[in-house]
């Protein structure tokens, strides 16, 4: 049987051409029968929809990617991955490669392109903390998810507690039960100090 595995590690991913559904439509046009698509990093080999496909395949088996950056973002794991399945019996066709086996210039191919997947994840992870260095820098930063509510709502929501419930002033303001006890326990600590 002929099995397809796609993976996005990000929702950026489809706006670049790699999207699951860009990636499924060609794994059909290849002869895919069943295809496997994770959301998921490339860099962590437990991913539930490859861990599913890689026990269902069987020896003349054919697992089918786009690209050998969606099956694995290191060298080490991906080669390993690609031994292990080529061992068993499994063949594995890379849609911009071919055909991988176990001969030297296969091995060879398939480390390079591995090596350039790490390399190249490497430099997002160096950009990325290039990003937030220069972020930290401003005086307005604030690590983590920005807020949802500015301190005139919740200063509002606080002031409606006096005279209502929190179920109440949750209807009233939108602004989860959790969120006001935060806040509250917020500012009686500073209040403390």
């Amino acid at each position: 049987m002929r099995y397809g595995y796609a993976r996005v590690s990000t929702k950026g991913q489809a706006r670049d051409g790699n999207s699951l559904e860009a990636q499924e439509k060609l794994l059909k046009e290849n002869g895919a029968e069943k295809i496997f698509a994770d959301s998921f990093t490339g860099v962590k080999a437990d991913r539930p929809q490859l861990n599913l496909l890689l026990g269902v395949l069987h020896e003349g088996d054919t697992l089918m990617c786009c690209k050998l950056d969606r099956i694995a973002r290191s060298l080490s794991g991906g080669s390993q991955l690609i031994n292990n399945l080529i061992n068993r019996g499994i063949k594995v066709h890379i849609l911009n490669i071919g055909i991988l086996d176990n001969t030297p210039s296969s091995k060879l191919i398939r480390n390079i392109f591995f090596a350039f997947a790490e390399f190249e994840r490497d430099l997002i992870i160096e950009r990325t903390q290039e990003g937030k260095e220069i972020a930290k820098q401003a005086s307005d930063y604030r690590e983590g998810r920005p807020r949802k509510y500015s301190k005139k709502q919740i200063y509002h929501a606080l002031q409606l507690l006096k005279n209502h419930s929190y179920k109440q002033v949750e209807e009233l303001t939108g602004i989860s039960k959790s969120t006001l006890i935060r806040a509250k326990n917020k500012k009686s600590r500073i209040k403390a100090s």
